[in-house]
């Protein structure tokens, strides 16, 4: 076998490595791990710790730090994998002699990377980051954010919290007052749910995330176009993006949850999500290569268009280098985070998307990133 590489995992906007059982790429190392052995790779896979709503600057900083205490330090090639933002801070930190606010000496550890693999990430913005950066939108993405650990790690929101989110998330531009105190009494009802410790551990993350929330801005579609202007490509590192794409919200999509109450809400809560992130005619977008042009109506049926998304970022602002694999799938559904309580451990789904998205489609996409990993031919859609 070759000399060992370190896999680096990234995680995104309001991200972690890990709160108590909950890990932010669920299932992911054991199943690249295998994947990457069968392929006659030796990989180290590690996951890192991240400013959640940090500048990208800071963020990547961290990551150069996480990579200069890990094993990684006395050698071997470098492999960044960086979900949503966390692909921007693969990007800034594999820059050529880029400047970060660390002590670690940037160079040496960036000119070993070998490949940068983004997934999902918002490389020319969200328009909802815009939404979000509002002053009615901040108390919502604090209790989405929580919601989120509460469903990783308990399986299901209570129905009445689901209810009164939903009301709450379709009357956001209503009062700011009001949408504050609601916001507020679902966050403490399931803050409450936490054991003392882990509670304590979901605190200190959501106010390190309150104390420096300057990622906001820098995901907007204006604040990536900025980000682009700076951000070069290093020569020989091989870069290639995971793209996802789910089902616009309809009536399909409705007749999808069945007779389950409790899918209907989270779609609510998904659909909104969903229109707050559609591009508009005001967010520009590059135009797709001949080759992604070919590749990605093999997987979604069809060409993106600039509305299409996956509740969170466009599928068009995902796109940088090479299309590894295009997926169905709604924003965390391809870090792990999908329906499957029988497996042990089980997935546990974010919101109804209606994707579709199982454990088939998780292994065929993570099997695809490890081709491209070894540099291996592989059909790109399977």
């Amino acid at each position: 076998m070759a000399d060992k590489r370190h896999i680096f995992l990234i995680p995104g906007f309001f991200g972690f490595a890990s709160i108590g059982e909950v890990l932010y790429f669920a299932h992911i190392v054991e199943f690249l791990s295998a994947a990457c052995y069968r392929l006659g790779l030796r990989v180290e896979i590690h996951r890192v710790p991240t400013h959640p709503t940090a500048s990208i600057r800071k963020r990547a900083a961290a990551l150069a730090e996480a990579i200069a205490s890990s094993g990684a330090a006395s050698g071997g090639g470098i492999d960044l994998i960086g979900h949503s933002t966390g692909g921007l801070d693969a990007r800034l930190l594999a820059t050529p002699r880029v400047s970060l606010p660390t002590e670690v000496a940037v160079e040496p550890l960036a000119s070993r990377i070998r490949s940068v693999i983004t997934v999902a990430a918002p490389h020319h913005g969200t328009p909802l980051s815009s939404v979000f950066g509002t002053l009615f939108g901040k108390p919502l993405l604090r209790l989405l954010s929580l919601a989120t650990l509460y469903v990783l790690r308990f399986g299901h929101l209570p129905t009445s919290v689901v209810l009164r989110m939903s009301a709450l998330i379709v009357r956001l531009d209503s009062r700011l007052g009001l949408t504050h105190n609601v916001a507020d009494q679902l966050f403490n009802e399931l803050l409450g749910d936490f054991s003392p410790e882990r509670r304590l551990e979901v605190q200190r993350f959501l106010e390190q995330a309150s104390l420096d929330q300057a990622l906001m801005a820098q995901v907007t579609p204006e604040g990536a176009d900025v980000f682009n202007a700076g951000t070069v490509d290093r020569e020989g590192v091989r870069y290639g993006s995971v793209v996802t794409m789910a089902p616009r919200p309809g009536l399909r999509s409705v007749w999808r949850q069945r007779l389950d109450p409790y899918a209907h809400l989270t779609h609510a809560i998904f659909f909104m999500l969903y229109r707050a992130s559609a591009g508009g005619s005001g967010h520009a977008l590059p135009a797709l290569t001949p080759a992604q042009r070919e590749l990605l109506p093999r997987a979604f049926g069809r060409l993106p268009q600039s509305s299409d998304n996956d509740g969170v970022v466009p599928t068009g602002s995902q796109l940088w280098g090479e299309v590894i694999h295009a997926a169905v799938a709604d924003h965390l559904d391809v870090i792990g985070h999908f329906g499957d309580a029988r497996r042990v451990p089980p997935h546990y789904d974010w919101l109804a998307s209606g994707s579709g998205f199982r454990r088939e489609h998780f292994e065929r996409l993570w099997t695809d990133v490890a081709y491209f990993l070894a540099d291996r031919a592989r059909p790109v859609l399977a």
